[in-house]
């Protein structure tokens, strides 16, 4: 009896030494001390019976809650079993380890939503008993047997560490070969020994955390679960949106503002073989619209006032968008060049669109592309008085279902007076 009782010491021991706080937001282990009153019921051998209350029972036990609701609880009692008034003389020791389940009734029935301070436990299992009686027929012998037991435990939070816990029992022993007393055999089988404990005591709670699972509301629980739930939605939903729908998600998207319909690779980044800076897709088309700075540069068999009026030079933009693109930047600085070197020179800026919306839309975006680029000039210290800007709504010159071919309407022309 007493390497069993020590082995199962060492086991819960050992529960508490690992320890491991699945959910950070409560603890969930605790060490319970109770004792109290007890009540044998039967059997008894003729002339022998216990006190209707006697004193004499001592229980000590680990819990361990897998949420707020319910819970594992391995507990080991003991009961000095006594002669009562008109009995003959005898005493027993018995002892018992038991595991139960725990369900935390107060969770459960929403006991916070009317006090914060009291609760109620339920706890069912079973486990190994041992009847010593100092009178028994053999002295060497000792009644051991299974038995199932289950309570109810009311409990009083004193703080987030202690709570004051009576608790009402029944042990039901199977088997039970000998009368409580020790001096007779029982023939029956079953449930034939029962045991009532009355008890009160302290539980102590374990952890880090501000509250136990015994304290915590069904309600809020929810609530933080939803709340977790959304926010790894939320973070889902972020992490896949795609602002230049070119396939790759912005979080993995090394340049999230490609222009749309180009090829990218795994990175996002637009396929550029020649490092030009301009796509390698709408590099052949802009070849035949977007002057060359050779050519510029050069003079070759052009001027600039006919590059620039003429629609060789022109910025574009992203889709939807009045950013201008990065690669067509130069063509504003072409015409500050222009107007500096020809200080009675005047520009008019034109914006336009692809045919992709409605076309009020499409109007408002192609004045919004027209003012970002005479927004630019000024701020480059073109005199405003020599610039005027208008959008030229939608340039349906091109194959609406070809990407390149949209990209070069989405643009900004000049022209000089």
């Amino acid at each position: 009896m007493k390497k069993t009782i020590l082995a199962l010491l060492l086991f819960s021991a050992s529960l508490l030494s690992a320890q491991e706080e699945v959910n950070n937001d409560y603890n969930k282990w605790s060490i319970e001390v109770a004792g109290g009153a007890h009540k044998p019921t039967r059997p008894f051998a003729d002339q022998y019976k216990a006190s209707p209350i006697s004193f004499g029972q001592v229980s000590v036990g680990t819990r361990y809650m897998i949420n707020n609701d319910f819970g594992l609880k391995l507990d080991f009692g003991y009961n000095a079993i006594k002669d009562g008034d008109g009995s003959l003389p005898f005493k027993s020791d018995y002892y018992r380890a038991s595991l139960q389940g725990v369900a935390n009734l107060g969770s459960v029935m929403n006991f916070e939503t009317w006090t914060d301070r009291i609760g109620l436990l339920f706890h069912l299992g079973g486990g190994y008993g041992r009847l010593a009686p100092e009178e028994a027929i053999n002295a060497d012998e000792k009644d051991n047997m299974m038995h199932v037991m289950a309570g109810l435990s009311p409990q009083i939070k004193l703080s987030n560490r202690i709570a004051l816990t009576t608790d009402l029992t029944v042990i039901g022993n199977v088997r039970q070969n000998y009368t409580w007393d020790g001096t007779e055999l029982t023939n029956s089988r079953g449930f034939n020994g029962m045991m009532i404990n009355v008890s009160a005591g302290l539980t102590f709670y374990l952890g880090k955390n501000e509250k136990h699972a015994d304290w915590v509301s069904r309600e809020n629980t929810m609530t933080e679960e939803l709340d977790s739930l959304n926010q790894r939605l939320t973070k889902i939903e972020t992490d896949l949106i795609d602002t230049d729908q070119d396939g790759v998600p912005d979080y993995l998207d090394r340049e999230p503002n490609t222009i749309s319909g180009v090829a990218v690779n795994t990175k996002g980044i637009a396929i550029d073989l020649n490092k030009n800076g301009i796509p390698d897709e709408i590099e052949a088309s802009l070849d035949q619209r977007y002057a060359k700075m050779n050519d510029i540069n050069n003079g070759n068999d052009i001027s600039v006032k006919e590059l620039l009026s003429q629609g060789y030079v022109n910025v574009y933009f992203q889709f939807n968008s009045d950013k201008p693109e990065t690669y067509s930047l130069q063509a504003i600085n072409y015409l500050v060049k222009y107007m500096n070197e020809h200080p009675s020179s005047q520009a008019e800026l034109i914006g336009y669109a692809d045919e992709i919306g409605a076309p009020e839309y499409n109007q408002q975006l192609s004045e919004k592309r027209a003012k970002r680029v005479y927004d630019i000039l000024i701020a480059s210290g073109v005199s405003e008085s020599r610039l005027s800007y208008t959008g030229g709504g939608v340039d349906s010159s091109v194959d609406k279902a070809s990407g390149p071919a949209r990209q070069l309407v989405r643009r900004v022309t000049f022209k000089l007076k």
